[in-house]
């Protein structure tokens, strides 16, 4: 596999979680911050979100922020980045955060982070994007996403080959490894898309 240079992290604003999904992220951040990984993600200065971008900036590491106009204030847009971009809604910005990545890690979050999530498996389903898509699974928090995308499996909505389409593992500082070890897809995953 090809050296990881830019990765997006889709993870929560929220910050009135377990601080063990904080110090998860934390983990995570180091990892990617040494080994020169740009980092793409939402943008935000609380939460998850914050974590990230302030220990890739302590680790002297370079993070890219990307946010809707409208989420300015909402999300409290981290003013100490590399580099952010605004986008004009969400679809953008969605768009934005695949844009040159070499994978998508998904740390735990709600609907947002679950939508985007989704998104990312529906696109890569459909031959649409291509690269390694990670759930960091902290403390089984994803385990009932994983099992209804199973389940989907199982009653046939989608074929057993698309469990190929992500790699889940619970150790942050394991992450390279799970990139590494990604089942490769290509674009021609359109000719198994539908079941």
């Amino acid at each position: 596999m090809q050296k990881i240079k830019k990765v997006c992290v889709y993870c929560a604003s929220s910050d009135k979680i377990h601080p063990k999904y904080f110090e998860a992220t934390d983990k995570l951040a180091k990892v990617l911050a040494k080994n020169n990984i740009t980092v793409v993600y939402g943008g935000g200065a609380r939460g998850l979100m914050g974590q990230l971008a302030d220990t890739v900036l302590r680790e002297r590491g370079r993070i890219i922020g990307i946010m809707p106009r409208f989420m300015r204030e909402v999300e409290f847009h981290h003013k100490d980045v590399n580099e952010f971009i605004f986008t004009a809604d969400m679809h953008e910005r969605k768009k934005q955060f695949m844009v040159g990545v070499d994978a998508l890690i998904t740390l735990p979050g709600g609907c947002g982070t679950f939508e985007e999530l989704m998104e990312a498996i529906t696109l890569k389903r459909l031959g649409l994007f291509v690269k390694p898509i990670v759930i960091l699974n902290i403390d089984g928090y994803y385990d009932p996403l994983i099992q209804m995308l199973e389940r989907a499996i199982d009653n046939n909505f989608m074929r057993s080959e698309h469990k190929n389409i992500w790699t889940v593992f619970e150790n942050p500082e394991s992450v390279l490894e799970a990139i590494q070890k990604s089942p490769p897809w290509s674009k021609s995953a359109i000719n198994i898309a539908q079941v």
